[in-house]
């Protein structure tokens, strides 16, 4: 019998989306009057434990009829980042992450400090064949930059998650996608916007925009390498939305519960 990977259910999030008619100017500062009466998440979590983590952070979501918009608010009282060039390995400083799971792949996205973006999509070795919605010149083995997570080389990950191993394509930008980063005075904020136009790949058939109800399955995470005095932190620390109970953020079965509604932020 294979062993259930995953997060139990009364350990995911839940999550409520909610609709906004205002114009969402992508500049970091979350300072829209949409952002200021949207919901935030609670406080990230342990990764692993559950337990607060000792660093606030804190995300909101909105959407309309273009884009999902993301924001971060990110306590860190002394900011620290170096990577500049896209798709840098920001994920060994520290950053906030967002994975957005389809049926048979997922999206991740990275951003420190500085801004810098760093994407993966993932695709289960299992769903990779000819013929299927993934026989596309953009997933290409040959001509694309690719890894492959859960591999034999990857010892974290390998022979734990049952569905196995998913094909890393590196070179994959959401299409359309913005990003800023902003400063605060205790640490720094991030705003997002996803082209609902760029998720035909995770949506597997779902309404795009969503309709009122639906669930999309989304992590929102953040990751220390490095402690207030500029010291490695070995592993990272990471926190995320809900606890997924193993140091993984890439299972989606843990990913928080997201759901749609089309109640306007703006007259609640």
């Amino acid at each position: 019998m294979t062993k259930r990977y995953g997060c139990p259910e009364k350990d995911i999030g839940h999550y409520t989306c909610y609709r906004t008619n205002e114009t969402i100017n992508i500049d970091g500062h979350l300072d829209e009057l949409s952002w200021e009466k949207v919901p935030k998440s609670p406080r990230f979590v342990d990764l692993v434990t559950g337990e607060p983590a000792p660093l606030d952070t804190r995300m909101a979501a909105l959407w309309d009829d273009q884009n999902l918009y993301i924001g971060f608010w990110v306590e860190e009282p002394h900011v620290q980042a170096k990577f500049t060039e896209r798709d840098s390995p920001i994920y060994m400083e520290n950053d906030v992450e967002v994975f957005i799971a389809g049926k048979d792949c997922y999206y991740e996205f990275e951003i420190n400090a500085l801004s810098t973006v760093y994407e993966v999509f993932f695709i289960w070795q299992d769903a990779y064949k000819k013929g299927s919605v993934f026989d596309k010149p953009e997933f290409d083995l040959v001509s694309q930059r690719m890894d492959v997570l859960g591999g034999f080389q990857d010892s974290m990950r390998f022979g734990k998650h049952p569905r196995g191993k998913r094909l890393a394509f590196l070179d994959w930008d959401f299409p359309g996608m913005r990003s800023a980063v902003g400063d605060v005075d205790i640490g720094w904020t991030v705003e997002l916007a996803f082209p609902w136009k760029g998720m035909e790949m995770l949506a597997d058939g779902r309404s795009l925009p969503p309709k009122d109800g639906d669930i999309w399955r989304m992590d929102f995470s953040r990751f220390e390498a490095f402690d207030l005095k500029g010291n490695p932190i070995q592993p990272s620390a990471g926190w995320a939305f809900n606890k997924h109970g193993v140091y993984d953020s890439h299972i989606p079965e843990c990913f928080t519960f997201v759901h749609f509604s089309t109640k306007n932020i703006d007259v609640l």
